[in-house]
């Protein structure tokens, strides 16, 4: 008798541990990949640091959030510091084989991964962050007139240099990419707007997100006679370097990065907005995925001191008040659409050897924007070039 009840006990644990391990979240490659929720919209969004990381994943991270106390019924998930290439596909693959009905890649070389795994699975959707491809059906990409910003920002790196003397500039440059590249112009383009005579260096670091490569990459160009740096990556290691070294840094990304008093600006990004109403499109139905580039008059794109509640930071308080207005202007018309992308890359425009690149009242297409030649995608003015005032070479050569 006391046998049996044993194995009936024996017995309901082993049931109990087979539900509980089915329950639970499943580990994949090292990753956990969370669980759905039974009767409402599931979202989930892969990272490619962590989601606190003061930059770029918290700006998404946030955008995720914001999706959650705006969307009804919605249940949100998130996979952090996953890598690019294989490995994220696997993540993809476990996440869509859950049951998640829109699933987010935010980092560019998610991009074929993302595309392998939306082929398997055409009934979830999915969005890509910042590449170049869609197959228009459950596979679109998204990204964002950031250029805008930059050249903003480099317009007050500009006088900020200017003013301090020393009209040199550096650029922390990822990888080389179009995205990249046309961030780097439309710095250098603000920054000759208000000092002609300033010059950018470029250091690439081949990461996304190493606060260590990024302090030291900083410092690098700090030490090399910069005296505002710009960073392309996920922290605000920048401006804390500039801290150090009594200089000035633009971190990105996130609102928040730009917490000491010798980071300059920040142009960054606000993704709520536009995850809400994507997440609300796909519920209905709606959404088309493709390329959508969104302005700043989606709201989702901020410079930091020049939005609704925020104070100019000391490094911008200090510059010329016609230099102050100038910006003030050109965010003011960024938000009501009156100036975009379009207008920061329309000609004239010179290479970094002096060449007209860009005639007199031409712009360049989005096309343009996106690509490298080598794509055979179509672009005129293809983004593999370094605008006039740049000194660095361009990459692969």
């Amino acid at each position: 008798m006391r046998s049996k009840i044993v194995w009936q006990i024996v017995s309901v644990l082993l049931v109990l541990s087979l539900v509980l391990t089915a329950c639970g979240p499943e580990e994949v490659g090292g990753f956990q990949i969370p669980n759905v929720q039974s009767g409402k919209f599931n979202v989930a969004m892969v990272l490619i640091g962590p989601h606190d990381d003061g930059g770029w994943s918290q700006a998404h991270y946030e955008g995720l959030l914001y999706v959650k106390e705006n969307v009804p019924d919605v249940n949100i998930a998130y996979v952090e510091n996953v890598p690019e290439g294989a490995d994220s596909e696997q993540i993809f693959r476990a996440l869509a084989r859950k049951g998640f009905q829109l699933i987010i890649g935010t980092s560019y070389g998610f991009m074929d991964p993302m595309e392998i795994v939306a082929g398997e699975f055409p009934e979830a959707m999915f969005v890509h962050i910042s590449g170049i491809k869609s197959n228009g059906t459950n596979f679109g990409n998204l990204f964002g007139a950031m250029e805008v910003m930059k050249y903003l920002a480099g317009m007050l790196a500009g006088a900020r240099a200017q003013a301090d003397g020393n009209p040199k500039l550096g650029y922390m440059a990822t990888f080389p990419i179009p995205e990249e590249l046309r961030l780097g112009n439309a710095i250098a383009l603000g920054m000759r707007r208000t000092c002609p005579e300033c010059t950018m260096d470029v250091r690439w670091i081949n990461t996304w997100h190493d606060p260590i490569i990024e302090k030291e990459a900083a410092a690098s160009l700090f030490d090399a006679g910069a005296q505002v740096v710009f960073t392309g990556a996920d922290t605000p290691a920048v401006a804390d370097v500039a801290q150090e070294k009594g200089k000035w840094g633009v971190t990105y990304d996130w609102y928040g990065s730009c917490k000491v008093e010798r980071c300059l600006t920040a142009p960054y990004w606000n993704w709520g907005p536009v995850y809400a109403s994507i997440t609300e499109k796909v519920i209905a139905g709606t959404y088309v995925p493709g390329f959508d580039y969104f302005d700043a008059e989606t709201g989702a794109l901020g410079l930091y001191g020049f939005m609704e509640g925020q104070t100019l930071p000391s490094g911008v308080a200090s510059l010329p008040p016609e230099v102050i207005q100038e910006v003030r202007d050109l965010v003011a018309a960024s938000l009501v659409g009156d100036f975009d992308r379009f207008d920061v890359f329309t000609g004239p425009i010179n290479d970094s050897q002096g060449n007209l690149l860009v005639p007199q009242g031409q712009a360049l297409s989005q096309a343009d924007l996106d690509q490298f030649p080598e794509y055979g995608l179509g672009c005129t003015f293809c983004m593999k070039w370094w605008a006039e005032g740049i000194t660095a070479e361009l990459p692969g050569n």
